[in-house]
Protein backbone atom coordinates (compact mmCIF):
# COMPACT_ATOMS: atom_id res chain seq x y z
CA UNK A 1 0.00 0.00 0.00
CA UNK A 2 1.64 3.45 -1.05
CA UNK A 3 1.02 6.31 0.87
CA UNK A 4 -0.49 7.81 -3.06
CA UNK A 5 -2.99 5.34 -2.90
CA UNK A 6 -4.04 5.80 1.11
CA UNK A 7 -4.26 9.42 0.34
CA UNK A 8 -6.12 9.08 -3.09
CA UNK A 9 -8.80 7.30 -0.77
CA UNK A 10 -8.87 9.63 2.13
CA UNK A 11 -9.29 12.86 0.09
CA UNK A 12 -12.28 11.74 -1.10
CA UNK A 13 -13.99 11.60 2.53
CA UNK A 14 -12.41 14.45 3.75
CA UNK A 15 -14.28 17.18 2.35
CA UNK A 16 -17.23 15.63 4.79
CA UNK A 17 -18.75 17.84 7.37
CA UNK A 18 -15.74 20.26 7.89
CA UNK A 19 -16.59 22.94 9.99
CA UNK A 20 -15.67 26.73 9.06
CA UNK A 21 -12.50 27.93 8.82
CA UNK A 22 -10.24 25.90 11.96
CA UNK A 23 -10.23 22.18 9.83
CA UNK A 24 -12.45 20.52 12.55
CA UNK A 25 -15.44 18.31 11.44
CA UNK A 26 -19.15 18.44 12.86
CA UNK A 27 -20.38 15.10 12.05
CA UNK A 28 -22.49 14.46 14.71
CA UNK A 29 -25.25 11.05 14.14
CA UNK A 30 -27.81 11.32 11.74
CA UNK A 31 -26.97 14.84 10.99
CA UNK A 32 -27.21 15.39 6.76
CA UNK A 33 -23.17 14.82 7.23
CA UNK A 34 -23.53 11.98 8.95
CA UNK A 35 -26.01 10.84 6.49
CA UNK A 36 -23.38 11.58 3.46
CA UNK A 37 -20.83 9.97 5.09
CA UNK A 38 -22.87 7.22 5.21
CA UNK A 39 -23.22 7.24 1.80
CA UNK A 40 -20.10 7.79 0.56
CA UNK A 41 -19.18 4.13 2.48
CA UNK A 42 -21.83 2.60 1.08
CA UNK A 43 -20.72 3.59 -2.85
CA UNK A 44 -17.13 2.55 -1.93
CA UNK A 45 -18.27 -0.81 -0.84
CA UNK A 46 -20.87 -1.18 -3.72
CA UNK A 47 -17.58 -0.47 -5.32
CA UNK A 48 -15.59 -3.31 -3.68
CA UNK A 49 -18.63 -5.68 -4.46
CA UNK A 50 -18.94 -5.53 -1.14
CA UNK A 51 -22.48 -6.74 0.26
CA UNK A 52 -23.78 -4.38 2.46
CA UNK A 53 -26.26 -3.85 5.33
CA UNK A 54 -28.07 -1.78 8.16
CA UNK A 55 -28.41 -3.49 11.46
CA UNK A 56 -31.22 -2.74 13.79
CA UNK A 57 -29.19 -0.63 16.00
CA UNK A 58 -27.74 1.72 12.69
CA UNK A 59 -24.12 0.17 12.09
CA UNK A 60 -23.25 0.01 8.50
CA UNK A 61 -21.91 -3.39 7.27
CA UNK A 62 -20.04 -4.33 4.41
CA UNK A 63 -19.34 -7.83 3.64
CA UNK A 64 -16.76 -10.07 1.61
CA UNK A 65 -18.87 -13.14 2.02
CA UNK A 66 -21.84 -14.67 3.56
CA UNK A 67 -22.79 -12.60 6.11
CA UNK A 68 -25.48 -14.93 7.80
CA UNK A 69 -21.72 -17.78 8.14
CA UNK A 70 -19.97 -18.11 11.23
CA UNK A 71 -16.76 -17.10 12.41
CA UNK A 72 -16.38 -13.81 10.62
CA UNK A 73 -13.68 -11.45 10.50
CA UNK A 74 -14.34 -7.85 11.34
CA UNK A 75 -12.63 -4.58 11.29
CA UNK A 76 -14.11 -1.19 11.33
CA UNK A 77 -14.84 1.62 13.59
CA UNK A 78 -16.56 5.15 13.16
CA UNK A 79 -17.63 8.20 10.91
CA UNK A 80 -19.26 10.76 13.53
CA UNK A 81 -16.80 13.40 15.50
CA UNK A 82 -16.71 15.50 18.51
CA UNK A 83 -17.79 19.02 17.90
CA UNK A 84 -14.99 20.22 15.40
CA UNK A 85 -12.77 17.36 15.88
CA UNK A 86 -10.16 15.73 13.71
CA UNK A 87 -10.35 14.18 10.79
CA UNK A 88 -8.84 11.04 11.96
CA UNK A 89 -10.20 9.58 14.90
CA UNK A 90 -13.06 6.69 13.69
CA UNK A 91 -12.41 7.56 9.84
CA UNK A 92 -9.22 5.93 9.50
CA UNK A 93 -10.37 2.71 10.95
CA UNK A 94 -12.69 3.07 8.15
CA UNK A 95 -10.64 3.64 5.61
CA UNK A 96 -7.91 1.45 6.25
CA UNK A 97 -10.78 -1.63 6.67
CA UNK A 98 -11.83 -0.71 2.90
CA UNK A 99 -8.12 -0.26 1.76
CA UNK A 100 -7.14 -4.02 3.81
CA UNK A 101 -9.78 -5.72 1.25
CA UNK A 102 -8.01 -4.29 -1.70
CA UNK A 103 -5.17 -5.54 -0.44
CA UNK A 104 -5.90 -8.86 0.26
CA UNK A 105 -7.39 -9.29 -2.86
CA UNK A 106 -4.63 -7.92 -4.35
CA UNK A 107 -2.42 -10.49 -2.38
CA UNK A 108 -4.88 -13.37 -3.98
CA UNK A 109 -6.21 -14.22 -0.52
CA UNK A 110 -9.62 -15.47 -0.97
CA UNK A 111 -10.92 -15.86 3.10
CA UNK A 112 -11.99 -18.98 4.36
CA UNK A 113 -14.45 -17.34 6.65
CA UNK A 114 -16.73 -13.85 6.57
CA UNK A 115 -14.95 -10.59 6.26
CA UNK A 116 -16.94 -7.53 7.41
CA UNK A 117 -15.99 -3.45 7.18
CA UNK A 118 -18.28 -1.91 10.16
CA UNK A 119 -19.41 1.53 10.41
CA UNK A 120 -20.21 2.27 14.52
CA UNK A 121 -23.18 4.56 15.00
CA UNK A 122 -22.72 7.59 17.46
CA UNK A 123 -19.09 6.21 18.80
CA UNK A 124 -18.26 9.70 20.22
CA UNK A 125 -21.98 10.34 21.94
CA UNK A 126 -21.44 13.94 21.00
CA UNK A 127 -25.24 14.55 19.65
CA UNK A 128 -27.41 12.34 22.44
CA UNK A 129 -24.70 11.81 25.38
CA UNK A 130 -23.67 8.28 25.52
CA UNK A 131 -20.93 6.95 23.44
CA UNK A 132 -20.11 3.64 21.70
CA UNK A 133 -24.36 3.94 21.56
CA UNK A 134 -24.19 1.49 17.94
CA UNK A 135 -22.06 -1.06 20.00
CA UNK A 136 -23.48 -0.63 23.65
CA UNK A 137 -26.65 -1.12 21.99
CA UNK A 138 -25.83 -4.50 19.74
CA UNK A 139 -24.10 -5.89 22.92
CA UNK A 140 -26.85 -5.30 25.53
CA UNK A 141 -25.21 -3.01 27.14
CA UNK A 142 -27.53 -0.39 26.93
CA UNK A 143 -31.68 -0.54 27.52
CA UNK A 144 -33.19 0.31 24.40
CA UNK A 145 -35.96 1.80 26.51
CA UNK A 146 -33.53 3.91 28.09
CA UNK A 147 -32.09 4.83 24.16
CA UNK A 148 -34.98 5.95 22.82
CA UNK A 149 -35.29 8.64 25.48
CA UNK A 150 -31.94 9.79 24.83
CA UNK A 151 -32.45 13.72 23.41
CA UNK A 152 -29.81 16.20 21.71
CA UNK A 153 -29.20 19.88 22.84
CA UNK A 154 -31.93 20.53 21.07
CA UNK A 155 -34.29 17.96 22.03
CA UNK A 156 -34.57 16.18 19.26
CA UNK A 157 -34.99 12.44 20.40
CA UNK A 158 -32.83 9.23 18.87
CA UNK A 159 -36.00 8.09 17.75
CA UNK A 160 -37.15 10.89 15.64
CA UNK A 161 -33.32 11.51 14.26
CA UNK A 162 -33.44 7.81 13.07
CA UNK A 163 -36.50 7.82 11.88
CA UNK A 164 -35.75 10.50 9.55
CA UNK A 165 -33.36 8.82 8.22
CA UNK A 166 -35.32 5.88 7.26
CA UNK A 167 -34.81 3.83 9.98
CA UNK A 168 -37.44 1.90 12.45
CA UNK A 169 -36.35 2.97 16.43
CA UNK A 170 -38.54 0.17 17.89
CA UNK A 171 -35.98 -2.20 16.54
CA UNK A 172 -33.00 -1.14 18.65
CA UNK A 173 -31.50 -3.80 21.38
CA UNK A 174 -29.02 -6.15 21.26
CA UNK A 175 -28.38 -8.39 18.31
CA UNK A 176 -26.91 -11.63 20.24
CA UNK A 177 -27.19 -13.62 16.87
CA UNK A 178 -24.62 -11.27 14.80
CA UNK A 179 -22.66 -11.19 17.91
CA UNK A 180 -22.36 -14.99 17.78
CA UNK A 181 -21.05 -15.09 14.39
CA UNK A 182 -18.02 -12.83 15.06
CA UNK A 183 -14.97 -14.65 15.44
CA UNK A 184 -13.07 -11.30 15.69
CA UNK A 185 -12.93 -7.98 15.86
CA UNK A 186 -9.95 -5.41 15.08
CA UNK A 187 -10.32 -1.62 15.25
CA UNK A 188 -7.45 0.09 13.58
CA UNK A 189 -7.21 4.23 15.34
CA UNK A 190 -4.87 6.87 15.29
CA UNK A 191 -3.24 7.27 18.33
CA UNK A 192 -4.51 10.05 20.92
CA UNK A 193 -1.54 10.65 22.71
CA UNK A 194 2.61 10.94 21.30
CA UNK A 195 3.77 7.33 22.63
CA UNK A 196 4.27 6.04 18.90
CA UNK A 197 6.41 9.27 17.97
CA UNK A 198 8.44 9.02 21.04
CA UNK A 199 9.47 5.73 19.72
CA UNK A 200 9.77 6.24 16.73
CA UNK A 201 7.14 3.42 15.62
CA UNK A 202 4.31 4.39 12.93
CA UNK A 203 2.01 0.99 14.26
CA UNK A 204 1.25 0.25 18.31
CA UNK A 205 -0.70 -2.56 19.82
CA UNK A 206 -3.45 -1.24 22.62
CA UNK A 207 -2.65 -3.51 25.47
CA UNK A 208 -6.13 -2.19 27.72
CA UNK A 209 -8.45 0.85 27.66
CA UNK A 210 -8.23 2.57 31.23
CA UNK A 211 -11.84 2.77 33.06
CA UNK A 212 -13.71 5.83 32.05
CA UNK A 213 -16.97 7.63 32.93
CA UNK A 214 -19.15 10.42 32.16
CA UNK A 215 -21.15 12.31 35.46
CA UNK A 216 -23.70 15.37 34.91
CA UNK A 217 -23.83 17.58 37.67
CA UNK A 218 -26.49 19.55 38.22
CA UNK A 219 -26.24 22.95 40.22
CA UNK A 220 -29.43 25.44 41.38
CA UNK A 221 -29.60 28.13 43.66
CA UNK A 222 -31.56 31.58 43.11
CA UNK A 223 -31.46 33.50 40.33
CA UNK A 224 -31.34 37.41 40.97
CA UNK A 225 -30.51 40.90 39.81
CA UNK A 226 -26.25 41.28 39.23
CA UNK A 227 -26.66 44.71 40.41
CA UNK A 228 -28.56 44.84 43.42
CA UNK A 229 -27.86 41.86 44.98
CA UNK A 230 -25.01 42.17 47.90
CA UNK A 231 -22.15 39.32 47.11
CA UNK A 232 -23.52 38.39 50.77
CA UNK A 233 -27.22 37.60 50.02
CA UNK A 234 -26.63 35.32 46.72
CA UNK A 235 -26.64 32.05 46.36
CA UNK A 236 -25.38 31.40 42.63
CA UNK A 237 -24.61 27.97 41.56
CA UNK A 238 -21.94 29.28 38.72
CA UNK A 239 -19.88 29.70 41.89
CA UNK A 240 -20.44 26.08 43.19
CA UNK A 241 -19.54 25.25 39.67
CA UNK A 242 -16.43 26.29 39.25
CA UNK A 243 -15.21 25.20 42.43
CA UNK A 244 -16.11 21.59 41.81
CA UNK A 245 -13.85 22.28 38.26
CA UNK A 246 -11.25 23.03 40.74
CA UNK A 247 -11.81 20.98 42.33
CA UNK A 248 -11.52 18.03 40.17
CA UNK A 249 -8.53 19.37 38.54
CA UNK A 250 -7.06 19.35 41.90
CA UNK A 251 -8.32 15.83 42.84
CA UNK A 252 -7.65 14.51 39.17
CA UNK A 253 -3.54 15.28 39.83
CA UNK A 254 -3.39 13.65 43.18
CA UNK A 255 -4.97 10.07 42.21
CA UNK A 256 -2.95 10.52 39.16
CA UNK A 257 -6.00 10.16 36.91
CA UNK A 258 -7.46 12.42 34.34
CA UNK A 259 -10.66 14.44 35.20
CA UNK A 260 -12.49 17.32 32.66
CA UNK A 261 -15.11 19.65 32.23
CA UNK A 262 -15.75 20.54 28.92
CA UNK A 263 -19.55 21.22 28.64
CA UNK A 264 -21.46 23.61 31.04
CA UNK A 265 -25.45 24.64 30.46
CA UNK A 266 -26.61 27.87 32.26
CA UNK A 267 -30.19 29.52 33.06
CA UNK A 268 -31.21 31.85 32.33
CA UNK A 269 -27.62 32.71 30.69
CA UNK A 270 -27.81 36.10 30.86
CA UNK A 271 -25.40 38.56 31.59
CA UNK A 272 -27.22 40.81 33.92
CA UNK A 273 -28.37 37.85 35.98
CA UNK A 274 -27.38 35.75 38.80
CA UNK A 275 -27.67 31.89 37.52
CA UNK A 276 -30.41 29.99 39.23
CA UNK A 277 -29.33 26.37 37.25
CA UNK A 278 -26.56 25.38 36.15
CA UNK A 279 -24.96 21.93 34.71
CA UNK A 280 -21.98 20.72 33.91
CA UNK A 281 -20.75 17.47 32.70
CA UNK A 282 -17.60 15.26 34.31
CA UNK A 283 -15.27 13.03 32.07
CA UNK A 284 -13.22 11.42 34.73
CA UNK A 285 -10.78 8.57 33.60
CA UNK A 286 -8.36 6.42 35.72
CA UNK A 287 -5.85 3.44 35.50
CA UNK A 288 -7.86 1.11 37.43
CA UNK A 289 -11.48 0.63 38.77
CA UNK A 290 -10.94 1.70 42.58
CA UNK A 291 -9.18 4.68 41.69
CA UNK A 292 -11.85 5.86 39.31
CA UNK A 293 -14.66 5.53 41.89
CA UNK A 294 -12.39 7.47 44.20
CA UNK A 295 -11.68 10.38 41.76
CA UNK A 296 -15.66 10.73 40.84
CA UNK A 297 -16.27 10.56 44.97
CA UNK A 298 -13.70 13.19 45.89
CA UNK A 299 -14.93 15.44 43.30
CA UNK A 300 -19.03 14.72 44.55
CA UNK A 301 -17.91 15.57 48.01
CA UNK A 302 -15.87 18.65 47.22
CA UNK A 303 -19.38 19.93 45.56
CA UNK A 304 -21.27 19.32 48.04
CA UNK A 305 -19.06 20.42 50.48
CA UNK A 306 -18.58 24.23 48.38
CA UNK A 307 -22.74 24.16 47.93
CA UNK A 308 -22.97 24.34 51.59
CA UNK A 309 -20.98 27.42 51.78
CA UNK A 310 -22.64 28.71 48.81
CA UNK A 311 -26.09 28.28 50.36
CA UNK A 312 -26.92 26.18 46.56
CA UNK A 313 -27.91 22.45 45.64
CA UNK A 314 -25.89 19.81 43.80
CA UNK A 315 -26.79 16.52 42.17
CA UNK A 316 -24.73 14.27 40.70
CA UNK A 317 -25.96 11.33 38.12
CA UNK A 318 -23.30 8.91 36.13
CA UNK A 319 -24.79 8.62 32.52
CA UNK A 320 -22.28 6.13 31.38
CA UNK A 321 -19.71 4.18 33.03
CA UNK A 322 -17.45 1.61 31.64
CA UNK A 323 -14.52 -0.72 33.60
CA UNK A 324 -11.16 -1.59 32.64
CA UNK A 325 -10.98 -3.24 29.14
CA UNK A 326 -8.14 -5.24 28.76
CA UNK A 327 -7.02 -6.41 24.93
CA UNK A 328 -5.44 -10.26 26.17
CA UNK A 329 -6.91 -12.52 23.94
CA UNK A 330 -5.87 -14.59 21.19
CA UNK A 331 -6.47 -12.08 18.49
CA UNK A 332 -4.38 -9.20 20.74
CA UNK A 333 -1.46 -11.56 21.28
CA UNK A 334 -0.99 -12.73 17.84
CA UNK A 335 -1.36 -8.62 16.41
CA UNK A 336 1.54 -7.95 18.92
CA UNK A 337 3.78 -11.19 18.23
CA UNK A 338 3.16 -10.92 14.23
CA UNK A 339 3.36 -7.10 14.00
CA UNK A 340 6.48 -6.86 16.35
CA UNK A 341 4.78 -3.35 17.23
CA UNK A 342 5.32 -1.29 20.28
CA UNK A 343 2.02 -2.06 22.78
CA UNK A 344 0.55 0.64 24.55
CA UNK A 345 -2.87 1.65 26.91
CA UNK A 346 -4.84 4.03 25.85
CA UNK A 347 -6.86 6.29 28.22
CA UNK A 348 -10.01 6.96 25.37
CA UNK A 349 -12.87 4.74 24.93
CA UNK A 350 -13.73 2.88 21.42
CA UNK A 351 -16.27 0.41 20.17
CA UNK A 352 -13.42 -2.00 20.27
CA UNK A 353 -13.54 -1.83 24.53
CA UNK A 354 -17.63 -2.91 24.34
CA UNK A 355 -16.71 -5.55 21.83
CA UNK A 356 -14.08 -7.00 23.49
CA UNK A 357 -16.18 -8.44 26.26
CA UNK A 358 -18.17 -10.51 24.11
CA UNK A 359 -15.54 -10.90 20.78
CA UNK A 360 -11.98 -11.67 20.68
CA UNK A 361 -10.88 -7.98 20.18
CA UNK A 362 -7.63 -6.42 19.00
CA UNK A 363 -6.71 -2.81 18.58
CA UNK A 364 -3.92 -0.94 16.40
CA UNK A 365 -2.87 2.52 16.39
CA UNK A 366 -1.05 5.02 13.90
CA UNK A 367 1.34 7.30 14.91
CA UNK A 368 -0.03 10.79 16.01
CA UNK A 369 3.40 13.01 15.63
CA UNK A 370 0.84 16.31 17.68
CA UNK A 371 -0.50 13.98 19.86
CA UNK A 372 -3.64 15.59 19.83
CA UNK A 373 -7.10 13.95 19.64
CA UNK A 374 -10.40 15.21 19.41
CA UNK A 375 -8.95 19.03 17.84
CA UNK A 376 -8.18 20.07 14.43
CA UNK A 377 -4.54 19.54 14.92
CA UNK A 378 -5.04 15.74 15.26
CA UNK A 379 -3.01 14.29 12.81
CA UNK A 380 -1.15 11.15 10.77
CA UNK A 381 1.00 11.38 7.67
CA UNK A 382 0.10 9.28 4.80
CA UNK A 383 3.04 6.76 5.08
CA UNK A 384 2.50 5.91 8.24
CA UNK A 385 -1.31 5.44 7.47
CA UNK A 386 -0.15 3.53 4.34
CA UNK A 387 1.92 0.95 6.67
CA UNK A 388 -1.08 1.02 9.17
CA UNK A 389 -3.00 -0.43 6.20
CA UNK A 390 -0.63 -3.28 5.43
CA UNK A 391 -0.54 -4.12 9.36
CA UNK A 392 -3.84 -4.57 9.49
CA UNK A 393 -3.92 -6.28 6.73
CA UNK A 394 -1.71 -8.89 7.16
CA UNK A 395 -3.35 -9.65 10.67
CA UNK A 396 -7.06 -9.86 8.50
CA UNK A 397 -4.93 -12.06 6.34
CA UNK A 398 -3.73 -14.20 9.43
CA UNK A 399 -7.42 -14.06 10.77
CA UNK A 400 -9.50 -15.66 7.68
CA UNK A 401 -7.53 -17.96 6.97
Amino acid sequence: MTAERFTALWSSLTPIGLAGGDGGYLRHSWTDADLVCREWFVEEALDRDLEVEIDRNGNLWAWWGEPEGDGAVVTGSHLDSVPHGGGYDGPLGVVSGLLAVDRLRERGVTPARPLAVVVFTEEEGARFGVPCLGSRLMTGALDPAKALRLRDRDGAFLAEAMSRAGLDPERLGADHERLNRMAAFVELHIEQGRALDHVGAPVGVASAIWPHGRYRFDFSGEGNHAGTTRMSDRHDPMLTLAHTVLAADEAARAHGAHATVGRVNVAPNATNAIAARASAWLDARAADEMTLERLVETIHQRAEERARLDGTRVAMAAESVTGEVAFAGDVSRLAAKELGAPVLPTGAGHDAGVLAGHVDTAMLFVRNPTGVSHAPQESASAADCAVGVERLTDLLGRLCQ
